[in-house]
């Protein structure tokens, strides 16, 4: 049986000629609203031999210069093909062929417990990328950040730091299994990864379309709490009232209101605006759904077609 060493290096060697090195220059303000010109540095993973790489959008968000250094020295300028702000990843091109492809997973089946090694490249420094080893600590997380709302993450031990966001998360046997990501800013010990399927599900709509298309229910709502059942003396005590219907949507044709409280979509619960997310997403852009809802105390069952989501900026991050 190798040793923890032997298995850290050996999964790592596989790994580190598809692992680069991202600089960027944004353009930022100062309190005196001068721009000024402020370089970052990020990492990120090869994904296709024709020199598609895969990394955090907050990366390389609101760049206006992004280059790419590779394992072996070479310096590319790069382009951004595609950025999903809701999942915060992002694909950027350079002009290279013949490059080296980490083995990815080919399912997310993950076990707590298992090794897990953060690989990036803050600096491009001589001697190689930072790796940082620890253990798969919990699976299927959400999490709710700034800007946006991310679920199914890799919770691990393993330090994923600034610098490193985009790299790969890897197992014992130098297989990617996730994106690191750095965007939580309260994840001091705490390391999250988003799964590598998913994650390449996103890439590729981004290098084929540019973009990622989400299903959605055209309206505005928040969770129903305490509080508003008691101002509004609601008739339930979970669920997601509808604070605005979208003009014109295919939810108002449908008959939604502002006020519904909705309760169930696809005959399952949904407690939460967390829980409609997750049911939406299962769907495809036109698809129709069933949701159920609680108007002024009288259920009532809907059939709406679920429409192109708004993409949300990472505002944080280009302010």
């Amino acid at each position: 049986m190798a040793s923890f060493d032997e298995t850290v290096v050996g999964a790592v060697e596989k790994v580190i000629p598809g692992v680069v090195n991202i600089s960027e220059v944004k353009l930022m303000k100062d309190a005196y609203l001068h721009v000024h010109p402020v370089p970052g540095v990020g990492s990120g993973f090869i994904i296709g031999k024709d020199g598609f790489i895969l990394t955090n959008a907050h990366v390389v968000l609101g760049s206006q210069e992004i280059k790419v250094t590779l394992e072996d020295g070479r310096i590319f300028p790069a382009g951004i093909k595609g950025l999903d702000t809701v999942m915060d990843l992002a694909v950027i091109k350079i002009d290279a062929s013949d490059l080296p492809v980490p083995e990815m997973a080919k399912s997310n089946d993950l076990k707590i417990g298992q090794m897990a090694i953060a690989i990036g490249s803050p600096l491009g420094l001589v001697g190689g990328p930072t790796v940082t080893a620890g253990v798969i600590s919990a699976l299927d997380r959400s999490i709710q950040t700034e800007v946006t709302f991310m679920e199914g993450l890799i919770q691990t031990d393993a330090a994923i730091n600034p610098g490193n966001s985009g790299g790969p998360l890897i197992n014992s046997k130098g297989v990617v299994v996730g994106v690191n990501s750095a965007i939580i800013p309260f994840a001091q010990g705490i390391g999250f990864a988003i799964p590598i399927q998913p994650a390449m599900w996103i890439a590729k709509q981004l290098i084929e379309h540019g973009e990622v298309v989400r299903p959605w229910i055209a309206m505005n709502a928040v969770d129903v709490n305490p509080k508003l059942v008691a101002y509004y003396n609601l008739p339930v005590e979970k669920g997601v009232m509808v604070s605005n219907v979208i003009p014109g949507s295919e939810a108002e044709k449908s008959g939604m209101e502002t006020g519904d409280i909705l309760v169930r979509m696809d005959d399952m619960d949904i407690n939460n605006v967390r829980d409609l997310i997750k049911v939406m997403n299962r769907h495809e852009v036109g698809d129709t759904v069933t949701v159920e809802l609680i108007r002024r105390e009288k259920k009532m069952r809907f059939k709406t077609v679920l429409e192109k989501a708004p993409s949300m900026p990472l505002q944080r991050v280009v302010q």
